[in-house]
């Protein structure tokens, strides 16, 4: 009788501490935030029980896949346009969106004496090719191109341009050195107060529009209790906290 009341207790706890329906869910992500999302899954993953697959791409790109049927609960853009017209057109949680970070920008290269950190290296242009994302799908590329026009360099900039259709492409094409600088996300290149590799200017938030970037509850996470719990979880103290470490701002 005691062994078979132990063996009850045992499974009492065992029920109480184990989630009573843990859930995998799949979420799309901007590139940019690629390194942050890495960070923080497992982080949720060991709070909730729940498992988070993550798909990391172009916005429009996941846009596109979402208005086809692809199965992703929660989508993390690298805009706030994406998410509002998510919703407007009947895909996504109305309500749902906010904006989870807003993106930094930085003119970089892999090359850890090129740029300098008070930016002279812009004017100076000492440098054959720039990468840069293409604005008409990227928010740091049109930040970046924003932040030539306020510094009335971007006729000079165009014939030095080499344009990525989204700003992970438009980053590896620094990183591996195939094209000496570009206009990046500040969190490709950032953790914990500095720059991981490479140099770089973080330019100035007065140069370019704030780069919102907003999550929305996908309808097909819309009955997902691990869905709306990972969506909390993007607003919590420990997640801004890895935010900020990547060198995002946040609310």
């Amino acid at each position: 009788m005691q062994k078979l009341c132990a063996a009850v207790a045992a499974a009492v706890v065992l029920a109480v501490t184990l989630p009573a329906q843990a859930e995998e869910i799949h979420v799309a992500i901007a590139a940019n935030f690629t390194a942050p999302a890495t960070d923080l899954a497992p982080v949720f993953e060991k709070q909730t029980g729940n498992k988070v697959k993550l798909s990391f791409g172009s916005t429009g790109a996941f846009y596109a896949q979402i208005k086809n049927g692809a199965p992703f609960d929660i989508l993390l853009a690298a805009d706030a346009k994406t998410p509002v017209k998510i919703e407007a057109e009947g895909m996504g949680v109305k309500g749902s969106s906010f904006t989870y970070a807003q993106g930094k920008l930085v003119f970089w290269s892999a090359d850890p004496s090129r740029v300098d950190a008070a930016g002279k290296a812009v004017k100076e242009m000492k440098f054959d090719k720039c990468a840069v994302a293409d604005p008409r799908l990227a928010p740091y590329g049109e930040a970046a191109y924003q932040t030539l026009e306020a510094l009335h360099l971007l006729d000079q900039y165009k014939p030095k341009f080499v344009t990525g259709n989204n700003i992970g492409k438009t980053f590896q094409f620094v990183k591996t050195g195939n094209v000496q600088v570009g206009f990046v996300a500040l969190s490709q290149v950032y953790k914990n107060g500095k720059l991981t590799s490479g140099s770089g200017w973080i330019v100035p938030a007065q140069y370019y529009k704030p780069i919102k970037q907003d999550a929305v509850l996908l309808k097909h996470g819309e009955k997902s209790a691990a869905a709306k719990q990972f969506m909390q979880f993007l607003r919590s103290h420990e997640a801004n906290k890895v935010k900020l470490d990547y060198g995002y701002a946040v609310k």
